[in-house]
């Protein structure tokens, strides 16, 4: 039977009971500690396979255009060597004044981007791609949430670049660790600002048939 008619009904399917089994051995084509634990704090089986792409916007590239590239190449990378698996994907983005903040390049880079931070809001984006076995379909989608940043001083940011917690860290802070204590408030998904909207990812593995 074909999925596409289910991947184009969110929200509108009568889930059966989950088992908390995959028909296919889901994929994730990451190296993401993060997204790693979120999926298996939520429940779902998967292996993790990282998928080596450059993560470097093209000339004239908007921010979403550049997540949601990266996210299908990663996932097309993986689904070459894993055929057989559904394979899933994400590239996440910290924009601010329509400009990606990448992971600093050093501490003062680090100060750099938390400067660009305080005091506003800045929104997080996550490009997300799953690919069906055999490549027979495959579903991108985005997720984005507005980050409310408080007021750092130069004190501030000094001391929490000096733990290194925004070493590899797009936009140079965890909301999960440290920086939380400047976090005013969000709107829309926390977890997809730790790098992978769960809830959004969950609806599209069952309404596809990937959950049973």
């Amino acid at each position: 039977m074909s999925l596409r008619p289910l991947c184009w009904a969110f929200g509108k399917l009568d889930y059966p009971a989950y088992s908390g089994t995959l028909e296919h051995m889901l994929v994730l084509a990451s190296a993401s500690p993060r997204r790693s634990e979120l999926l298996r704090n939520a429940g779902i089986p998967f292996e993790a396979h990282p998928a080596d792409v450059p993560e470097v916007p093209q000339k004239g590239e908007k921010p979403l255009e550049f997540a949601m590239r990266v996210a299908r190449a990663k996932a097309d990378a993986i689904a070459q060597l894993r055929p057989e698996a559904f394979v899933l994907a994400a590239d996440t983005i910290v924009v601010v004044d329509n400009k990606i903040l990448n992971k600093p390049t050093d501490a003062a880079d680090a100060a750099r981007m938390l400067r660009l931070l305080s005091d506003r809001a800045h929104d997080v984006t996550t490009a997300v791609c799953l690919i069906f076995p055999q490549a027979a379909e495959r579903i991108t989608t985005q997720e984005t949430t507005r980050v409310h940043f408080a007021l750092l001083t130069d004190e501030d940011i000094a001391a929490y670049v000096a733990t290194g917690e925004p070493t590899d860290k797009a936009g140079a802070y965890a909301i999960q660790g440290i920086a939380g204590r400047w976090i005013d408030r969000i709107e829309g998904d926390y977890f997809n600002v730790v790098g992978l909207p769960v809830a959004r990812v969950y609806r599209i593995l069952r309404q596809c048939g990937a959950l049973k």
